[in-house]
């Protein structure tokens, strides 16, 4: 089971990987937007914003958010973690239900090209 630090690092790295995309990715990255990111099996939500291509992460809190961010997401630590290292797809991930993304339509529309 993956640990906070390696979820906290994972989460790092996908946001040096969205700022340094180029084309339909950078342009999916660049909203300006609360975000949550429940790690299920750890019971913990990192909270904070994607902005400027870059996901800052301002806190953690115990449990599910306590807020409603505009971008949530939900998924075990060893997903995210595999999610990262490219060694687990996305889109499979959130077409079977191990990943859950919730977001407005239109938002939605724009994270596509991530996926």
């Amino acid at each position: 089971m993956a640990t906070m630090a390696e979820c906290r690092s994972a989460l790092d790295r996908l946001s040096d990987n969205l700022a340094g995309a180029d084309g339909d990715v950078r342009g999916a990255a660049a909203l300006d937007r609360s975000l949550s990111c429940h790690i299920k099996d750890l019971g913990i939500t990192f909270t904070g914003r994607l902005t400027d291509g870059r996901i800052q992460v301002l806190d953690t809190v115990d449990g599910p958010p306590r807020e409603k961010a505009e971008i949530r997401l939900a998924m075990t630590g060893d997903d995210l973690v595999a999610m990262v290292d490219g060694e687990l797809n996305f889109a499979k991930a959130w077409g079977s239900g191990r990943v859950r993304l919730e977001a407005g339509f239109r938002d939605l529309l724009r994270l596509r090209s991530l996926l």
